[in-house]
């Protein structure tokens, strides 16, 4: 233990390795918001049988402490709810002003935990939705689709973020950033990049960052459809909300149909997420909703309208299921709007540009979207255009504008569906979105429903395609090996920077670009570029990507010039040698003595490369990438070639930028 005013320990570790908090693992003063930390994980342990932080060495247990967002493991006991998961998790926030103010304040969140209010589930609206949302939260994947979708729409909304950083978020999860990638090389992105894209980073500057960010929201929401019995209903029904979407954006030009594309699939959340939670319920509502073009059958109960069904089985409505959840996530309000379908009658003069237009656009798009599911062989069009006709002034779209906007939808909705692999089952009345709108023979027969080139939707990929087609490159032969698709990224980030730097170009753009095909090719735990200071004449961390690297790349100070006498430790003699240099095991005694202090107390990571810049024979910057095991880094002559390729891009963007 330490005392808070003991001036003596200050910059001092102390604690228990596996027990102590971020900051206290970096030697700060001393404060409560520690104590709160380490009683977080002894509450955790004491809950599921086992530490949270168990590690042999002290040092990789503090490093944990200090780069991990610790989760719970899956062995709480099942009354261990959504309630007091949350608390635990705010106290080990690595963040201290996250947790609670004091102890006290925590045994006070403890206390109401023991003892609930009674009747807290009280019956009505606002007693259901908050029911519904616990019920959510408990579930092991809620808290993390919740995670993701703050934190891209906060990064993508924020006038103080930049390129980089919605980059990064969407690096942290590689199945999202392939996924993303194949939908921006799809026909409808491409024109945008000119050829094949194959950095997230180049994908946010050609497309911009609404784009980037509704794919990026889409994609999160299917990719936690994964692994559950009813993947089936929960893909037909994303398919849905995403043929809805795309019919926005065709009806709103610019940067007002992206917003459009976002609000009009989210108008379908509280659907899609009862479908996903709530399965037996979201059958029971489809059993109440019936097409009106349903023959009718002798004791059969009257259809009603979905708005009926859900609060009668719910006791709330999809719409303010879907509005709750959207306020809980921090979606902007002009998107929550959007996601209430407008009351009353159409008005009869256009709306103007904006939030209430939007609305409009939302709603419209997704009754098309219905009534092309719901339409018979061959009078989709017809079926349309009864629709267009209603909202025609409103939104000063004539019917045969919403039929050819239905079309271009079907299509871009056909190439999406072969990027996000998405595979309708057989007999499915998705297929007729994936169809062209129009009264060709496509649409007479149930089997032909569906031309030959767009079920290519339905069929799988298998992950080296996936990964390859992410890179812009086709797969032949058998499934490539771990070396030949980092190979292959690489080749296809080289020529992407290449292509980049023939036109006017970005200097950070760049060197982003080339961050990221090093860190998705050779799956590294982070990378970061630094770039010498002349006043200090010190390489300094400016920035990078992947785990942590906001708060590691600071602590990144190369010295240049070492005083005369010391010992020049080994970042300095690299880069003063500008000798490219790979650290397989940093723990073993003759690497760890010759690690800077700065390294072993804020980084520590156990492999890592190191690939100095020189111009006119001097280092004036350097990569470096880590991962978090000894031996992680494992290169062959073919890819070290690469990431000298890459380096050598870099040093040539520096040269054609001054």
């Amino acid at each position: 233990a330490a005392r808070m005013q003991d001036a003596a320990n200050q910059q001092q570790v102390v604690g228990t390795p596996g027990y102590m908090s971020p900051e206290a693992t970096h030697g700060l003063k001393p404060a409560p918001a520690m104590d709160l930390f380490s009683a977080g994980l002894v509450l955790a342990e004491l809950l599921s049988g086992r530490p949270l932080i168990s590690e042999r060495d002290p040092y990789r247990a503090m490093y944990r402490a200090a780069h991990e967002d610790l989760v719970l493991p899956d062995t709480l006991p099942t009354d261990a709810d959504d309630a007091l998961r949350a608390l635990i998790l705010r106290t080990l926030s690595r963040d201290p002003s996250k947790r609670h103010a004091s102890a006290a304040e925590l045994r006070e969140a403890l206390q109401k935990w023991l003892t609930p209010a009674a009747n807290s589930d009280a019956q009505g609206g606002g007693g259901t939705l908050e029911f519904l949302l616990r019920r959510m939260r408990h579930k092991s994947d809620f808290p993390t689709l919740s995670d993701s979708v703050s934190r891209i729409q906060r990064v993508a909304n924020s006038e103080n973020e930049s390129l980089s950083s919605l980059s990064g978020e969407i690096l942290k999860d590689v199945a999202l950033t392939n996924k993303l990638l194949r939908m921006v090389n799809t026909a409808h992105y491409s024109q945008a990049g000119g050829g094949n894209i194959s950095t997230v980073s180049r994908a946010v500057a050609l497309i911009g960052f609404a784009g980037i960010r509704n794919m990026a929201l889409s994609l999160v929401l299917l990719e936690h459809m994964h692994d559950k019995q009813h993947a089936n209903l929960l893909k037909e029904e994303f398919l849905r909300s995403l043929m809805a979407g795309s019919l926005a954006n065709e009806l709103c030009p610019g940067r007002e149909g992206e917003e459009a594309f976002i609000g009009a699939m989210f108008l379908n959340l509280g659907r899609l997420l009862t479908e996903f939670y709530f399965p037996e319920e979201a059958r029971q509502v489809r059993a109440l909703v019936r097409p009106a073009t349903a023959k009718a059958v002798v004791g059969a109960k009257v259809p009603v309208t979905e708005l009926a069904a859900s609060v009668s089985v719910l006791g709330v409505s999809f719409e303010d299921l879907g509005a709750g959840v959207a306020k809980a996530w921090g979606l902007p309000d002009t998107l929550q709007r959007c996601m209430r379908k407008p009351v009353g009658d159409p008005p009869s003069k256009p709306c103007e540009k904006g939030p209430e237009r939007m609305r409009w656009v939302a709603m419209v798009a997704n009754e098309v979207t219905d009534v092309l599911l719901q339409a018979e062989p061959g009078k989709a069009s017809a079926a349309i255009a009864v629709v267009a006709e209603r909202y025609t002034r409103v939104l000063g779209v004539s019917p045969r504008d919403m039929q050819a906007a239905a079309v271009m939808a079907q299509q871009r909705l056909a190439d999406l569906a072969v990027a996000m692999n998405l595979q309708v089952q057989p007999g499915s009345p998705m297929k007729k979105l994936l169809a062209p709108a129009g009264n060709g023979t496509a649409q007479h027969a149930e089997p032909d429903s569906i031309s030959e080139h767009a079920l290519h939707a339905t069929l799988p990929i298998s992950p080296e395609a996936a990964e390859a087609a992410a890179a812009g490159i086709a797969p032949a032969g058998p499934p490539a090996t771990k070396p030949a698709m980092a190979a292959a990224m690489m080749a296809a980030g080289i020529q992407d920077i290449t292509n980049t730097m023939v036109e006017d170009f970005k200097l950070n753009e760049v060197l982003r670009m080339i961050l990221e095909t090093m860190l998705r090719a050779l799956d590294l735990q982070r990378i970061v570029f630094c770039l010498r200071d002349p006043k200090t004449e010190t390489l300094t961390g400016r920035f990078g990507l992947g785990l942590t690297v906001e708060t590691v790349a600071p602590h990144f100070k190369i010295a240049l010039k070492p005083a005369p006498g010391t010992v020049l430790d080994l970042f300095s003699a690299v880069c003063l040698k500008a000798a490219d240099t790979l650290i397989s095991d940093a723990t073993l005694p003759n690497i760890a003595s010759r690690l800077p202090p700065w390294y072993r107390k804020s980084v520590n990571a156990p492999a890592f490369l190191l690939l100095p810049l020189v111009m006119k024979g001097a280092p004036f910057a350097l990569i470096y990438a880590d991962k978090a095991e000894p031996g992680g880094i494992d290169l062959g002559e073919k890819e070290l070639s690469m990431l000298r390729t890459l380096r050598n891009q870099a040093v040539m963007a520096f040269k054609q930028s001054l």
